[in-house]
């Protein structure tokens, strides 16, 4: 018998199993998913098909604009610039295939036994492993962690095909298409968009809501839409696609806005409307243990209604993120082992990896509002940062919100260049109740984008040095 057996690989699954192992617990972790040498291929939808592999291409595919169009400015003359997609995907997979390498060796490091096949729970106590020979196995666990991830969600209007494809067949197109739509324009939309756009395709987003990025503090939801107007992202608002055709080499799309119906055909069309939870058959039915739009339901520790079976990551409610799921699984192995471990949900740092870069922690503006919460605001663009200026980034900037009363940091909003590793600064200070004049009498290094952060600060309390304060 096992002390804990994980169902999936992924960020929070692999995670958890390795802790779990750490803290002397027998465990065995299942993954569905093999290699070609019909070993389990560890890693999950973020190693595999999503955060690696997409920001792979993000950062190849700026790389190669700022050679084609930006170089000349930094007195760099490259003559004619040629893609070789080949190559740049071959670069992707590799990367790919070092990391999902790099679980297995975590694994024999940290003495995690491994399977392949599809985990399901058939009892209190039991996992069967469905083999892709055809065969089965059955283990027994005193703990079982479900982490079996998401999947792609597929819209009525535009059902997968050739030309219609997920995130997934988006990171493995074999040349650059002419014309690409996309439907979504959340953070999986953007990032893909932006990448095509880079390697020259003409790029249509269609998105179905009437705000951009809703979920943003709405100073970066309008400051980040004219900028991805201006890089060439064609963003349409308040358009639902109704349906779509594939042809021999395009795909139509019809698409209603403001009561007006449109057509429109391209190449290639993504749809990246979101993900769903992969809970299906995973557990039975007569455990008792509910499941609600697709999401196992669980406590604050990840537990379901039966004490020795838990479940994390993108299958249980929250922000589908790898942080977020392998935290969970650190928390879960933790408690399975008797310790005190929690996870602050308060405090999960979100990113769009696009240039400039957009990340923020805490509340915004529009939530501390709807809360009846007093704040104060303190902002610092990144045009008068010397360093952001000398490597050409100076578009953005960085916003702290307090509390009124206390001074207490409410959030933090980057739109920017490092906008993810400033956020990691004011998380690790949001996390020990820093307040903004705690970080506006530290001292930081200069030149740097993250003075950005410490100018913002500053201005909470109307004490910026290098921009005009609050009247």
């Amino acid at each position: 018998m096992f002390d804990v057996v994980v169902i999936g690989s992924g960020p929070a699954g692999y995670v958890a199993a390795i802790r779990a192992s750490q803290l002397g617990l027998k465990t065995l972790c299942i993954e569905e998913l093999s290699n070609d040498k019909g070993k389990p291929n560890f890693g999950g939808t973020c190693l595999n098909v999503g955060c690696i592999p997409s920001k792979s291409l993000l950062d190849s595919s700026h790389r190669y604009y700022e050679a084609k169009k930006n170089l000349s400015d930094h007195g760099i003359q490259l003559g004619d610039v040629k893609l070789d997609l080949k190559t740049m995907m071959e670069r992707k997979d590799n990367i790919v295939s070092k990391l999902t390498g790099g679980i297995d060796g975590l694994f024999l490091t940290n003495k995690v036994e491994s399977i392949c096949g599809k985990g399901k729970v058939i009892s209190k106590n039991t996992v069967q492993i469905d083999k892709a020979d055809g065969s089965s196995e059955k283990v027994d666990a005193k703990n079982i962690i479900i982490a079996t991830g998401s999947s792609p969600i597929e819209i009525p209007a535009a059902s997968f095909g050739k030309h219609i494809v997920d995130s997934t067949g988006a990171l493995a197109f074999d040349s650059v298409p002419k014309r690409l739509g996309v439907v979504g324009a959340g953070i999986i939309g953007l990032e893909l968009g932006s990448v095509w756009s880079r390697l020259g395709s003409e790029v249509t987003v269609l998105e179905a809501l009437e705000d951009f990025l809703p979920m943003t503090d709405t100073d970066i939801s309008k400051e980040s839409f004219k900028e991805f107007k201006k890089q060439g992202l064609d963003i349409q608002l308040a358009s639902k696609v109704t349906s779509t055709k594939e042809l021999k080499n395009l795909v139509k799309v019809k698409y209603e806005q403001k009561g007006k119906e449109i057509e429109v055909e391209f190449d290639k069309l993504i749809v990246a409307v979101g993900r769903k939870p992969n809970s299906e058959k995973v557990l039975p039915k007569n455990l008792g243990i509910k499941i609600e739009n697709g999401f196992i339901q669980v406590n604050e520790y990840c537990q379901t209604s039966l004490e020795n079976i838990w479940a994390v990551g993108d299958v249980v409610r929250g922000p589908m993120l790898a942080h977020k799921g392998s935290e969970e699984g650190i928390m879960v192995a933790e408690r399975i082992a008797n310790k005190q471990a929690e996870v602050n949900y308060d405090l999960v740092p979100n990113v769009i990896y696009s240039h400039p870069e957009i990340a923020w922690v805490g509340k915004n503006e529009n939530e501390l509002k709807s809360s009846g919460i007093k704040y104060k605001v303190g902002k610092f663009p990144f045009a008068a940062s010397g360093r952001a200026l000398a490597v050409d980034q100076s578009v953005g900037f960085v916003k702290v919100i307090s509390d009124e009363k206390t001074d207490s940091i409410l959030g933090v909003h980057v739109f920017g260049p490092a906008a993810a590793e400033i956020v990691q600064q004011a998380l690790i200070s949001m996390e020990f109740g820093s307040s903004a004049e705690d970080i506006a009498l530290t001292m930081f290094s200069h030149p740097t984008v993250s003075e950005a952060f410490h100018e913002a600060a500053l201005s909470v309390n109307n004490q910026a040095i290098h921009i005009g304060n609050k009247k």
